[in-house]
């Protein structure tokens, strides 16, 4: 379904909408054990956010306040996820409901966290430092979604953030890799997540133009997380046959971007779809000094420049 408004910064999508169901039962996923399968109680987050290098002070009343607004935040999502795309899959709720929004909320810049913005009633993005940001939650369950993730999926996302993207994905596919232009912002969200056993996560500093070459076999799942003027060239050769590449496409800090969605057949043929208007902060780095290529001599590969 198109959406009627889509409002975004460097990092996030933010997506109008509201909230009608009832959250549908979790369901198990194909995924390692991690320590949020165990109790997550302020015990847990505090000696978490420690084992991260990350301080944090918080009252038993402030954490189970935190942990009351959830139920309703994770309604929301499933009551959205059916407005615009007609179902929501048990395994993006599953991921929103398995992994602690809470522990993400934390402000790199000015090293402190902020763990009760987490499940607010509107959803918005909210700042890591840097000029970063944890993006709203229905933003990210739709973008999620809309990427079909699977048990054996192999997933790069361009633009590490928070790293709560990373981890939604890490619990639905085999192995998530993500990379963040931020030189220390990359650095600091590499260390989060190990203390929640998320151990199939990989992260790097680098520019996403080029993507992740050295994965021999490339992506099922590519995700990128702010505006491009155009699809880079690499990101398509390490698409794999059969697979997604989710990417906001559209000239720098100028309403008109829009959200792309582009699928590789087996042949190599890559196909695109316009999905929703979106308001990115622009990709950084080289997409900011290498123009548009022209399509690729073999014509197998689609470009679109706006």
């Amino acid at each position: 379904m198109p959406l009627s408004s889509m409002i975004s910064t460097r990092r996030n999508l933010m997506i109008a909408g509201g909230a009608f169901a009832l959250a549908a039962p979790a369901l198990a996923l194909s995924r390692s054990a991690s320590a949020t399968d165990a109790a997550w109680d302020k015990a847990a987050y505090e000696q978490a956010m420690r084992d991260s290098g990350r301080a944090v002070s918080l009252t038993d009343a402030q954490f189970a306040a935190i942990q009351a607004r959830k139920p309703a935040a994770l309604q929301r999502i499933e009551a959205y996820l059916k407005e615009r795309l007609g179902t929501a899959d048990p395994r993006v709720m599953d991921a929103f409901n398995t992994v602690p929004r809470e522990y993400f909320h934390y402000n790199y810049a000015e090293g402190r966290a902020k763990p009760g913005d987490a499940y607010e009633e509107n959803p918005k993005p909210w700042a890591v430092g840097y000029g970063s940001a944890l993006s709203d939650y229905l933003g990210q369950a739709y973008m999620t979604q809309l990427c079909r993730p699977k048990a054996t999926d192999v997933t790069l996302e361009i633009g590490t953030g928070s790293g709560f993207q990373s981890s939604l994905l890490s619990r639905m596919v085999q192995h998530a890799y993500s990379i963040e232009v931020i030189e220390p912002l990359g650095h600091k969200v590499s260390k989060i997540f190990k203390p929640l056993g998320y151990s199939n996560i990989e992260t790097r500093v680098g520019d996403g133009y080029f993507g992740w070459p050295e994965v021999k076999d490339g992506f099922d799942i590519i995700i990128v997380t702010c505006a491009a003027q155009y699809a880079p060239p690499e990101l398509f050769r390490q698409l794999k046959p059969g697979g997604r590449m989710i990417i906001p496409i559209g000239q720098p800090f100028k309403r008109g971007q829009i959200l792309y969605v582009y699928t590789k057949d087996a042949s190599g043929k890559v196909h695109s779809r316009r999905d929703v208007g979106v308001f990115f902060i622009p990709m950084t780095g080289t997409m900011m000094s290498r123009p548009a290529p022209d399509a690729n001599n073999d014509g197998k590969t689609v470009h679109v420049p706006i």
